[in-house]
């Protein structure tokens, strides 16, 4: 925990003993106590001149403990814990004057602090706390329209952390494209999450490289086929210009003939001719350039090269070329013994040839356990190797077989093998080529294989009857992916599944967004005892802002986020929710629209909210440009300071 020993150091000094740190739980957060301490949405009378004994008696329990937290002292993470302490005697604690501080009783009754300010320190007292907030947020959900307008009128202002504004405002949805097209100037971080054309637009013809790589570079690139092109060419690197047009084509960006005749034209020409989609007639040039690195990379396109081009390969000087030439003329010509030993590195021969009958039976059944774990993946193994290495004494060997495409489900059943469940796994290639043929999906989802059956419940269609059978399988992954993949999954499966799953990295909105997910009768499972469920009412046509009411205060963090994402959330519960003890609560609450002007103002102030206030769709655009302004002002001042150690400019 970063800090900790000098926290557990400063509090003896002050009069206190360390009982524990303690995570907020279902307690009142830290968080939360820093923003009342600040003034931000802090009930009415809740700043003194001092704390006195009586308050500082009112706050500890029986054996004189409550919780505090010091400025400057995060333990636990993001989130800061409270640690709880025993005021020593009847003496009050050394705290006033410190660094500052929050202390609250331990039955969230009573908050005292003190925290540093302009004008001398601010010091906080209030009893009643959960009272004394709902009253807070009560009247702060009553702000009129003039009341808004003078907020706003007002923000940026001071304190400001602009630097916070920078780097989120555009996750704003109200942004405006022309704001972004500026805050590309600033930060281009957003653009990670970017998908409005003109922006993406602005970014691809952007002078600085760094701005035009970041869409490039994302998660799940959303650029479009001449984007992609402009990109290419924009790109001063010439390596980092086939880097793009290899993740362009990766996302099936097409690529016209004469980008590939620049980039082969360059100095990365070599790496250019690896590209995937080069244009066919460009092939007999590449086999027969000067550069044998280039001529290597044409043997990957084998089968469309005339014979004599292949001839010349397979004779080449080079040792490369010719290695390349062969591996690839064996992938339908047998290799023979005499080659086979003749190759520099013999392994990939294993995994990617046909061997000659002879080599082949030798190998499976005398090689090395390394090589028949390479042959059992080899999809040119023939039928006698296969039969082989399904008895192979090595497991590894015979649960590759067991994923032969080639195998009968009965050959496949008998064959020996292991499978974690637990583990990750991928579609397997072969059953997605078949995904289209509903023959060879009602066979395969019988499969005694679960990696076989999940990767046909991948297919984006099937069979009603297949579809029935894999949603009843035992295997829960292949439920999973059915739910995620196939759009044809039934309601009654997308509902079992999501009582266990909330979303994936590949799929994040399933199985809640898929099209056969039930969007009504799900009022019913307001009751449900599972958090869960619960959610689910919320999206129930006929629930009603008394249900969101009511959801908001439901005693599980999940339901209560929700709530706390609904279009409904009355201003005052918007408020009420920013005090929650879930964090990721607090944070739907900060971005909700009808949050109070007021208090969202504050927000963008606070150091902990900062960046997700700035995000809130309420904001009006004046107000974002200007938050923008301050932005920019602040990273181009951060530019032009000189970093710590670097030498001072000579005249």
């Amino acid at each position: 925990m970063p800090n900790r020993e000098p926290l557990h150091t400063f509090l003896p000094r002050t009069g206190l003993t360390v009982v524990e740190d303690v995570r907020p739980g279902s307690l009142f957060p830290p968080e939360a106590a820093w923003r009342i301490a600040r003034g931000t949405a802090a009930p009415a009378g809740a700043v003194r001149e001092a704390l006195d004994d009586a308050w500082w008696r009112r706050l500890a329990d029986a054996d004189g403990e409550f919780l505090v937290a010091v400025l400057g002292h995060r333990i636990g993470g993001n989130d800061s814990w409270w640690t709880r302490v025993r005021s020593a005697g009847s003496g009050v604690p050394r705290l006033t004057g410190g660094p500052g501080f929050v202390a609250l009783s331990l039955d969230g009754q009573v908050l005292l602090a003190e925290v540093p300010g302009a004008d001398g320190p601010r010091v906080t007292a209030l009893d009643r706390l959960p009272e004394r907030l709902e009253e807070a947020a009560a009247a702060a959900g009553r702000e009129t329209e003039d009341e808004r307008a003078e907020v706003w009128a007002a923000v940026p202002g001071r304190p400001a952390l602009p630097l916070h504004w920078a780097e989120w405002i555009g996750s704003n949805p109200a942004a405006p494209d022309d704001l972004l097209i500026r805050l590309l100037d600033v930060e281009e971080g957003f653009l990670h999450g970017c998908d409005r054309p003109a922006v993406l637009d602005a970014a691809v013809a952007h002078p600085d490289p760094r701005v035009r790589s970041t869409p490039a570079e994302t998660f799940r690139p959303k650029l479009t086929s001449d984007q992609w092109v402009r990109l290419v060419r924009a790109e001063p690197s010439p390596a980092r210009r086939v880097l793009h047009a290899e993740r362009a084509r990766a996302w099936g960006a097409e690529l016209p003939d004469d980008l590939y005749d620049e980039l082969l034209a360059g100095p990365s020409r070599a790496s250019a001719a690896e590209l995937p989609g080069l244009p066919a007639h460009r092939l007999p040039g590449l086999a027969a350039d000067p550069d044998p690195r280039i001529r290597a990379a044409a043997c990957a396109r084998w089968e469309e090269l005339p014979p004599p081009l292949r001839d010349r390969l397979l004779a080449d000087t080079d040792d490369l070329v010719r290695t390349e030439a062969l591996l690839a003329h064996h992938t339908g010509t047998p290799m023979p013994r005499e080659v086979h030993a003749a190759l520099p590195e013999p392994r990939r021969a294993l995994g990617e040839c046909r061997l000659e009958r002879d080599l082949e039976a030798e190998l499976v059944r005398h090689g090395t356990t390394e090589e028949r774990r390479t042959l059992a993946a080899n999809p040119r193994l023939g039928p006698l190797g296969v039969a082989v290495l399904a008895e192979d004494p090595d497991e590894d060997v015979r649960s590759e077989v067991a994923l032969w495409p080639d195998l009968d489900e009965e050959q496949r059943a008998a064959v020996r093998h292991d499978f974690d469940p637990a583990r990750m796994s991928y579609p397997l290639p072969w059953v997605e080529r078949l995904h289209g043929d509903a023959d060879a999906m009602r066979r395969l989802a019988a499969s005694s294989h679960p990696l076989v059956r999940r990767s046909v419940a991948r297919a984006r269609h099937l069979p009603a009857d297949v579809v029935q059978r894999l949603a009843r399988d035992e295997d829960r992954p292949v439920r999973l992916f059915l739910a995620e993949s196939c759009d044809d999954a039934p309601a009654e499966l997308l509902l079992e599944v999501w009582r266990w799953w909330d979303g994936s990295f590949s799929h994040p909105d399933r199985p809640r967004s898929h099209p056969n997910f039930p969007r009504t009768g799900l009022l019913r499972h307001a009751g449900d005892p599972a958090g869960r469920m619960r959610r689910l009412a919320l999206d129930d046509p006929r629930s009603t802002p008394a249900d969101v009411a009511r959801l908001a205060r439901d005693p599980e963090a999940e339901v209560r986020r929700r709530a706390a994402e609904d279009p409904r959330l009355s201003p005052a519960d918007a408020v009420r929710l920013l005090n929650d003890p879930e964090a990721a609560v607090r944070a739907s609450a900060v971005r909700h629209p009808r949050l109070p002007a007021r208090v969202l103002a504050g927000l963008l102030h606070d150091r902990d909210t900062a960046g997700e206030a700035v995000t809130n769709p309420a904001i009006p655009v004046p107000v974002l440009q200007r938050l923008l302004a301050a932005a920019a002002e602040a990273v181009a001042a951060l530019r032009r300071t000189p970093p710590p150690g670097s030498a001072a400019p000579t005249a």
